[in-house]
């Protein structure tokens, strides 16, 4: 009996925090820079250096390709600069027309909008994993045809507010509890 082919799955990694930030009001995403922790950033490069496909919206699609294709992003983090400017990358927008790539922006797709069977479709082809970063409405449309494999979610101290974890606990029923205490 062969081997049954599996599936890529669609995984959502998205960052958090206590105060109920996603995104900045323009989209940033720069309030979970600062709290450095090699652990983290090891743990990070790990899961990016798998390979596999990234998903973005318009909004997250822009700051990724403003930031990993720089000189600075090269000498800040070149392994992860790597890693996410040669990955394949999808991106949905309404508005955009074409994609640019350039010498340090490469393999991507651009869609109109989100067709389930076409989504089904990637799911189906041959590779890694395929990772949707920040892109809160595309998750939420993801999730709503059923499309998502898996979440994982970085629950992040406010930039401004040092918190120290004093406990955490998770439950059968999936929910986690965090037990902070602002530090003085």
């Amino acid at each position: 009996m062969g081997k049954e082919k599996q599936m890529r799955k669609i995984i959502v990694f998205n960052n958090i925090s206590v105060d109920g930030y996603f995104a900045g009001p323009n989209g940033e995403i720069d309030w979970f820079k600062g709290n450095k922790d090699l652990e983290y950033e090891a743990f990070t490069k790990k899961g990016a250096s798998s390979g596999g496909t990234l998903i973005f919206g318009q909004t997250t699609y822009e700051l990724m390709k403003g930031f990993w294709p720089t000189k600075e992003a090269l000498k800040l983090d070149p392994d992860m600069a790597e890693v996410v400017n040669n990955s394949p990358k999808i991106v949905f927008s309404k508005s955009l027309k074409s994609v640019k790539e350039g010498p340090h922006w490469k393999n991507i797709t651009l869609f109109s909008e989100i067709r389930p069977t076409e989504i089904i479709r990637l799911k189906m082809q041959e590779g890694k994993d395929m990772t949707i970063l920040g892109s809160g409405m595309i998750v939420q449309q993801f999730t709503n045809f059923g499309l998502i494999d898996e979440y994982q979610l970085i629950v992040n101290r406010v930039k401004k507010l040092k918190l120290k974890l004093l406990d955490s606990k998770t439950f059968k029923n999936g929910l986690v509890w965090l037990r902070y205490q602002p530090e003085k």
